[in-house]
């Protein structure tokens, strides 16, 4: 982790009655809406419901993923796929070949895995300093791809219709958005960190992509060393991403939910004042032209999957029953869905793991305009294959 310069200043200043004017506001903005009780009863039951139904789901998937990727990098494999697809993935994404397996780790599972391959220091030794931030903003374009294109192929139960093409053109959007997005921040870290700095030093010995550092003992304990190490950064992963899931995504769930069955606030978890919905109708304007959506209310599947992917894919399902969302939209959920899958509520969490917060304005920035040029390309994509057709 990086060692920054303490910053002082002083004990009361202005920002002090500006960050309590703040709070207040954004207090009264529920308490008026939800009252005092349901507000502070929603607050501790949806930080619960995310700390045990997400937060210990991420840590059993990074636990998995982090003891494979242990395997893997004790036994070349990760080594192999850095060599093959360099080629690729350097000119496309500026990253190295091994970067590709956050990518699939990611899709497989949900953007904070990759943190699990990054606690690998033989791992990091591929990478450069500059290019170790940007593994959040390409874990993330990735995460919850397999969950995500799988949910929306489930559709077709409701409607009876095929929804694959509108699945592989959303991927697409989205890997072209996560390619913006890695690109974008690697020119901010790049200029900060500079282009020559190697992620790690050798600790006394020479890391070089011909070689790799193993562990001693036989074949059969390197395998359980290497799987045991490879689960207990998982584990710690875990914990490193606790306080900004259940602030970040606290804050944000309440935003976008709406009172319980009736109209009525009851204190439940997950229950909120609606205002990002409401803001995107507003916005439909703008949003419309770039995406191309059918319904005022299909705004509310990208402003939702800011803060949680999961929470939009049940906005679909009603859209789609409905009838106010088709294949085209279809398209454009996923590639958004899938790129943004909830960074607000996890990019804070996973840049401070990394030791790079300091940044994570920057990998927010980046990851927005990522998110949004995914939209776009499977709207156009989408309509060039439909107007071809």
């Amino acid at each position: 982790m990086e060692q920054q310069a303490q910053r002082l200043k002083k004990a009361i200043s202005p920002e002090t009655f500006v960050s309590i004017a703040l709070f207040g506001g954004l207090a009264a903005l529920f308490i008026l809406n939800m009252g005092f009780v349901n507000t502070l009863s929603t607050v501790m039951q949806t930080a619960y419901h995310l700390l045990t139904d997400t937060v210990f789901f991420l840590t059993a998937i990074a636990v998995i993923a982090g003891a494979l990727s242990g395997l893997m990098q004790e036994f070349g494999v990760i080594a192999l796929i850095d060599r093959l697809l360099t080629p690729l993935m350097r000119p496309l994404f500026g990253m190295p070949g091994a970067a590709s397996i956050g990518a699939i780790t990611t899709y497989m599972s949900d953007n904070p895995a990759i943190l699990a391959l990054a606690a690998d220091r033989n791992y990091l030794s591929y990478f450069k300093k500059y290019q170790v931030p940007a593994l959040t903003n390409l874990g993330t374009g990735f995460g919850m791809g397999a969950i995500i294109t799988t949910y929306v192929l489930g559709l077709s139960a409701v409607t009876g219709q095929n929804y694959l093409p509108a699945a592989l053109i959303g991927n697409l959007g989205a890997i072209i958005g996560s390619l913006i997005s890695t690109r974008l921040m690697l020119r901010f870290t790049r200029r900060i960190c500079g282009a020559s700095e190697q992620a790690v030093d050798g600790g006394g010995q020479t890391l070089s992509r011909t070689h790799r550092v193993i562990r001693q003992g036989s074949a059969a304990s390197r395998c359980l060393e290497a799987m045991l190490d490879g689960g207990k950064a998982g584990v710690q992963m875990g914990i490193d991403i606790i306080p900004g899931v259940l602030t970040i995504c606290t804050l944000v769930m309440m935003l976008t939910g709406s009172p319980g069955e009736g109209g009525q606030y009851t204190g439940a978890a997950f229950e909120g004042i609606g205002l990002l919905p409401c803001v995107g109708e507003a916005l439909e304007f703008v949003l419309k032209p770039l995406f191309g959506l059918q319904s005022a209310q299909s705004i509310a599947v990208p402003i939702t999957a800011l803060g949680s992917s999961g929470a939009s894919l049940s906005i679909i399902t009603r859209l789609v029953s409905e009838g106010l969302a088709g294949q085209h939209d279809i398209a454009v959920f996923t590639a958004m869905c899938m790129c943004w899958s909830g960074y607000l509520s996890t990019h804070v969490a996973m840049m401070n793991a990394l030791g790079y917060s300091h940044l994570t304005g920057k990998a927010i920035l980046s990851h927005t305009l990522g998110g949004l040029a995914a939209g776009m390309v499977a709207h156009l994509l989408y309509s060039l294959i439909a107007m071809l057709g």
